[in-house]
């Protein structure tokens, strides 16, 4: 009996690093460009990138609805960064006309923490019931969202303290899971484990 498939949306940005991660994590890994590949996966991760133009490629690569409606119905899915602004199901300081997936209930501010010359790094606690999170994440964040609002049925996983307060970084609302920063950067696994784990959990 095969293991669940997870795709990673290869249209543009840290698609490369998701699929080393998740392969050597001992998952069936694959790229995602088509309809029919997004309806053959178990679970998608959306990568790191420019939100606005992974929104727009889907749209050209006619993939757009299949990954929403997947989503809408279920599906695992993991938002890395642009791919947690593209999870988010309201934008604030969004592209004009920026559309998302949908699938979380909460508020995203896009680029919040600053441009690139902005990126830092941090260790984050994780509030995740599983030993392997006893450590904190290192945490990669360039250009990235933050979680300005959530819903009753978003669980807050994880923040990051800034000169505005504590901001969210990491959500989790059933099956789908999103973090502000890069997990696929560096050899900590952690986060990928856990999501193969939420998609033999929820099933397909």
């Amino acid at each position: 009996m095969t293991g669940p498939t997870v795709g990673v949306l290869a249209l543009q940005g840290d698609v490369r690093e998701h699929l080393r991660a998740l392969s050597n994590l001992g998952a069936d890994a694959v790229a995602v460009r088509r309809p029919s590949e997004v309806a053959d996966v178990d679970g998608l991760v959306l990568p790191g990138g420019e939100s606005t133009t992974m929104a727009k490629l889907a749209r050209t690569f006619e993939v757009f609805e299949a990954v929403a409606d997947r989503i809408k119905t279920g599906m695992p899915t993991f938002g890395t960064c642009a791919g947690m602004v593209l999870l988010a199901d309201r934008l604030r300081d969004g592209a004009v006309g920026q559309e998302t997936f949908g699938g979380l209930d909460i508020t995203v501010r896009r680029n919040a923490f600053g441009r690139q010359v902005d990126s830092f790094e941090a260790d984050i606690p994780f509030d995740i019931a599983e030993a392997s999170f006893a450590d904190p994440v290192h945490a990669v964040f360039i250009r990235a969202p933050w979680v300005e609002e959530v819903g009753e049925g978003v669980d807050v996983l994880a923040t990051v303290a800034t000169e505005l307060g504590d901001r969210i970084v990491a959500v989790q609302q059933g099956p789908v899971l999103a973090t502000s920063f890069h997990p696929e950067v560096g050899d900590d696994l952690r986060l990928h484990r856990y999501f193969l784990s939420l998609m033999i959990g929820y099933g397909r």
